[in-house]
């Protein structure tokens, strides 16, 4: 997708963003799900620190006690590091656990349910020298240079705060039980974190929205795109035309066929012509089998003539019926009456020529 183009002003299509998802390119950062796993994983060994304490406690005790005495078989060997890999496995495991699963919810959250099958086949344009050259001066390369300088130094501001403030504290420890010396340093590791989470965090969100607006950005797509894309989404309006006139044409073939089968043409005189039939059998009602304005309705007279239908000038119920019915239609109840006299008239003259 170009970048930077002034004619891509158009907000993208669900089209176009169907396409780019399917594809693999969707708006995620790479920057905020890692200060939120740290986060989550801290929390959980906050949680979980007495029972890692349990665990160390233990295995050292074996270590110092039984283990001095410990005999060494291929049977022994082989116990001994199912023990040791059981207390490692709940120690570990745990924290690991949750650390994935926030990773997972936090890149599910960014892009929603996507699986695009796409994004492993291979790019050889990957190793195109001369188009890594060019990413290495783009504006996303100074984008991500800037990011890894805002994160390097957030990185960096949770020890140089702590160590600050920890001149005074040093010394008096040499004269605290490794208990109390065990408690500060973690105490001051969990201060560190917690300053460097805090940058971290809002960096990641800062690239999140930036991330998102640039993901827009690429999207977007010119006029003409969108027009060539309604076009073949709606079809080419040449062609819809042309197929609207074939089908006019169809139904005008058919109309005119059905004129010889009328009872009565009801004109306007000149401008409009109604072919009415009345069949008790076909339908409740007297039905329109053609109409027309024009060249049309002068068409429906000549028809008429030639297969000696009569023709009954009605200026106004011509203009009513041409308004309010398609032909197939019956004629609506209101017009029974002034129909019914035309067609009683034609009867009545059918049966008395002279």
């Amino acid at each position: 997708m170009a970048q930077n183009d002034p004619s891509r002003t158009e907000n993208a299509t669900p089209k176009r963003r169907n396409k780019a998802r399917d594809e693999g390119n969707v708006p995620k950062s790479q920057e905020l799900p890692k200060p939120l796993t740290l986060l989550f994983g801290l929390l959980m060994l906050q949680l979980y620190l007495g029972t890692i304490r349990t665990e160390i406690e233990n295995l050292m005790k074996w270590f110092f006690t039984e283990g001095f005495v410990f005999e060494l078989t291929p049977g022994s060997i082989l116990s001994l590091f199912q023990t040791c890999l059981y207390s490692i496995s709940v120690m570990v495991l745990p924290i690991m656990l949750v650390i994935a699963v926030a990773a997972f919810i936090t890149v599910r959250l960014q892009v929603g349910q996507l699986w695009a099958p796409k994004v492993f086949k291979p790019k050889f344009q990957m190793f195109n020298v001369l188009s890594g050259l060019k990413k290495l001066f783009s504006k996303q390369a100074l984008v991500r240079l800037v990011k890894s300088i805002f994160m390097a130094a957030a990185v960096a501001l949770g020890p140089y705060i702590v160590i600050k403030q920890a001149f005074g504290e040093v010394i008096p420890l040499f004269y605290q039980p490794a208990e109390s010396i065990a408690a500060y340093v973690l105490n001051a590791g969990q201060t560190m974190f917690y300053y460097a989470l805090t940058p971290m965090i809002l960096i990641g969100i800062a690239d999140l929205l930036y991330t998102r607006w640039d993901y827009e950005e690429n999207l977007k797509m010119t006029k003409s795109e969108v027009k060539d894309e309604r076009k073949q989404a709606e079809g080419d309006p040449a062609i819809k035309n042309k197929q609207r006139q074939k089908m006019m044409a169809v139904m005008m073939r058919r109309m005119m066929q059905d004129v010889p089968k009328a009872d009565v043409v009801i004109t306007n005189p000149t401008h409009l012509a109604i072919a009415i039939r009345y069949n008790a059998m076909e339908a409740p009602a007297p039905m329109v089998l053609a109409k027309g304005a024009g060249a049309v309705a002068q068409r429906i007279k000549d028809i008429a003539r030639e297969n000696n239908v009569p023709i009954r000038e009605n200026k106004p119920l011509a203009r009513a019926l041409y308004k309010v019915i398609e032909v197939g239609d019956t004629i609506p109840e209101e017009f029974y009456q002034a129909v019914a006299a035309i067609l009683a008239q034609i009867y009545k003259t059918k049966q008395n020529p002279r």
